[in-house]
């Protein structure tokens, strides 16, 4: 067993898992992989997302090292979020999750039909 912020994992994979657990945090990987993003540009990307829910997620990306944020002396305050290194290299683990799809599903599109 491994113990990692007061959660069990049964093994070193179900903890890497951990990273992009859950709906939103591989489709934010992903997202900011094209390049640094405003939260209002993420929000409106990602259908589906609420505020609170895309707030959340980014906060623990942020707290595990995968994504950064630079807040600009602006105003109105402007916020952009980016992968850090760590980041950039998880997605890359993750991407040939796609490749996988299109392999085995080459009939579904990415609008899921």
């Amino acid at each position: 067993m491994i113990h990692y912020n007061g959660k069990e994992f049964i093994c070193l994979l179900d903890f890497a898992m951990e990273f992009i657990r859950g709906k939103w945090k591989s489709i934010l990987l992903c997202h900011l992989y094209e390049g640094p993003k405003r939260f209002l540009e993420l929000q409106k990307s990602i259908e589906g997302l609420s505020q609170k829910v895309l707030n959340e997620k980014l906060k623990e990306l942020e707290g595990e090292g995968l994504i950064n944020k630079i807040i600009y002396a602006e105003i109105p305050p402007k916020v952009e979020y980016f992968l850090t290194d760590k980041g950039k290299e998880l997605y890359e683990i993750i991407a040939p999750l796609k490749k996988w799809s299109i392999k085995y599903y080459p009939d579904i599109d990415e609008k899921g039909e």
